[in-house]
């Protein structure tokens, strides 16, 4: 089975636990995904299949949107509301909520939380957090590319942003820039893509045969598509002159075979067989 499911992930299971599920649902050996949700969020997981898995590296539909809640006045061990309370704080209450998240929008530095699985010299965060070492977090760089207040009074909001952003920080930030303590709450992932929650199946739903899988060709359609005289060339990964612009192509028979990227002048060589 080759193809990509969009599954939405529900709460109280890890994305390890769903791909686990979905491999022996589907008795698949070859499985990935393209995002990791924390255990008590839930949403829209992305779900390769066989040689699927292949594109990974490849995939355009990166950026995330998420709804968030928030509260203030606690600081916990995993930046969540489902860890243990670390700090607590007078709650200093913010005028202006909506003025406060729009000044997020665009280009940050953000610090991952420590619960997380950002590796450094080897390790992920949270194998140091839960032995209590101490370890500089590196800064990362996303982006937020639309914010949007639902509810201030219940500090719920709407994020479009890159990926590899950690809505859990920017909680984290916020409370940090209203001189407060804060952590998240609940967190939905309702869109990967062009791939919202309304397109995705239930564990239930599959379980019972109810689900599409998608054609791997729709996570390419960025790339431009090139067919061969001889794709007989491609298939044997061989070294191939094409006249384009772009430095990155998809070479397509009646399906899609390879990934080529320019190595020299019009010369350009396999990357990624597909087939």
């Amino acid at each position: 089975m080759d193809g990509i499911l969009l599954v939405y992930k529900e709460k109280g299971m890890t994305s390890f636990d769903v791909v686990f599920k979905l491999r022996k649902m589907l008795n698949q050996k070859k499985i990935g995904h393209s995002g990791t949700l924390d255990p008590e969020a839930e949403g829209v997981m992305l779900i390769f299949l066989g040689n699927a898995t292949k594109l990974l590296p490849y995939i355009e539909d990166s950026d995330k949107e998420y709804i968030a809640t928030m509260k203030l006045g606690v600081q916990t061990f995993s930046d969540d509301i489902h860890s243990e309370v670390i700090a607590e704080k007078p709650i200093t209450e913010i005028i202006d909520f909506d003025a406060v998240l729009q000044s997020f929008k665009g280009k940050q530095k953000q610090y991952p939380p420590m619960v997380s699985s950002i590796k450094v010299n080897g390790k992920k965060l949270q194998e140091y957090a839960r032995k209590n070492i101490a370890v500089e977090r590196p800064l990362r760089d996303v982006e937020f590319y639309h914010l949007e207040t639902l509810d201030a009074k219940e500090m719920r909001f709407k994020v479009h942003c890159s990926s590899g952003t950690y809505i859990r920080s920017l909680c984290v930030d916020i409370a940090h820039k209203t001189n407060n303590l804060g952590c998240m709450t609940s967190l939905i992932r309702t869109k990967v893509g062009r791939f919202t929650i309304e397109d995705c199946f239930k564990l239930s739903d599959i379980e019972k045969g109810q689900f599409k899988i998608l054609d791997k060709s729709v996570v390419l359609e960025h790339l431009p598509k090139v067919k061969l005289l001889n794709p007989l060339d491609a298939y044997h990964g061989k070294r191939i002159k094409i006249q384009t612009p772009h430095d990155m192509v998809v070479i397509q028979d009646d399906i899609c075979i390879a990934i080529y990227r320019r190595e020299n002048g019009d010369i350009f060589r396999s990357e990624r067989g597909l087939w």
